[in-house]
């Protein structure tokens, strides 16, 4: 099993997550690892391991208490580890799988449990699994089912990429199917037949004129999208086609309720019936709650609103306010290419080390 020293700089420690290897689903060696290295904190540390999740927390008896969560899975590799390192000291810039998604985020979390014995707040570090799979997997749930009690605070701030800049809440988002249906023809004699394909014609149109909505939300600019995001139909290269498939992503401001971009959308297709395939409701920045204006202080008094979706959400509905913060562009996650300057993931650790501190 890896040795993981969470004392030491975090940038270092990010390099030593990254290489190890957690695809979604394989995530037991960096939970032993992770598990390992904060067990080794116990003087100050209540650990607990929870399948491939692992959660410590400090129990001071502060009167307040902050959630750190990131999780621990990456997605498939794609030529990308080990871990590649260029340039040094301010400017090194650390290459790999992870380094954006979200092990630099990760590393800062780790190193504080490690570093901070006695912060103003009391502190729980939530590390978990599957995140990059399908919602019904996420560890966050699991946790939620099975040990609530960790996952509770006044304040949640979960490490995925945000440039090293704080983005408040998270957009809401909402997939809907719109159906054309037909009559079935030979193509040589179409006028007998009715082209579902060609059905679908109108709601594109209304698409292709939607004006998508901005807000202001907290002094925070939320931008909402109407795209259409799949179109399937068709049975042969000889036959007019009576079904076809529209399908349609709404992401939406925090201010409204899934209930309510259900509605928005039946008023923009009237005429249609979407059919709400999946949804996942957006988080209000929540930055008048005493300890999220505490962080944007430390921050520098700057915040930027989260467009799209991050388990923020997931805080949000527990009923705490929840923010984005953490090391890397996000435009780099996923991709082959991606990488983190260590100068954002030190950024991240001084401001989280000053608000924790004091």
């Amino acid at each position: 099993m890896p040795s993981l020293d969470l004392r030491a700089d975090p940038v270092d420690l990010t390099a030593a997550l990254v290489d190890i290897p957690s695809v979604s689903g394989d995530e037991a060696g960096i939970a032993d690892a992770v598990e390992a290295a904060l067990r080794a904190q116990a003087a100050h540390l209540e650990v607990v391991r929870n399948g491939d999740a692992v959660l410590a927390r400090t129990s001071l008896g502060r009167p307040s208490r902050v959630v750190l969560a990131g999780h621990l899975d990456t997605v498939p590799v794609n030529g990308n580890l080990p871990v590649r390192r260029s340039g040094s000291g301010a400017g090194e810039v650390l290459y790999g799988l992870g380094t954006v998604d979200m092990k630099g985020g990760d590393a800062v979390f780790l190193h504080l449990a490690a570093t901070l014995p006695e912060p103003r707040h009391d502190v729980t570090f939530v590390f978990y699994d599957c995140e990059e799979v399908e919602a019904a997997r996420n560890g966050l749930g699991r946790i939620e089912r099975e040990l609530p009690g960790w996952l509770r605070g006044d304040l949640a701030i979960v490490g995925e990429p945000s440039n090293a800049v704080i983005e408040a809440g998270c957009q809401g988002t909402m997939r809907v199917e719109l159906r054309g249906t037909g009559t079935r023809a030979h193509t040589a004699r179409a006028w007998m037949g009715v082209n579902a394909i060609h059905a679908l014609a109108a709601p594109l149109r209304v698409l292709t004129g939607y004006t998508p909505r901005v807000v202001d939300i907290d002094g925070l600019t939320y931008r909402e999208g109407l795209q259409a995001v799949r179109v399937s139909g068709g049975v042969s290269g000889n036959v007019v086609p009576d079904e076809a498939v529209l399908a349609v992503n709404f992401r939406f401001a925090p201010d409204r309720s899934p209930e309510d971009a259900e509605r928005h959308l039946r008023e923009v297709f009237d005429g249609f019936e979407p059919v709400v395939v999946d949804c996942s409701p957006g988080a209000l920045p929540g930055l008048s709650a005493p300890a999220a204006a505490e962080l944007v202080r430390a921050a520098g008094g700057e915040a930027a609103a989260k467009l799209g979706w991050t388990d923020v959400a997931r805080f949000a509905a527990l009923g705490m306010p929840a923010l984005n913060f953490g090391p890397g562009d996000p435009t780099l996650a996923h991709t082959r290419q991606e990488h983190v300057a260590g100068a954002e993931i030190a950024r991240v650790a001084e401001v989280l080390r000053s608000f924790l501190a004091g």
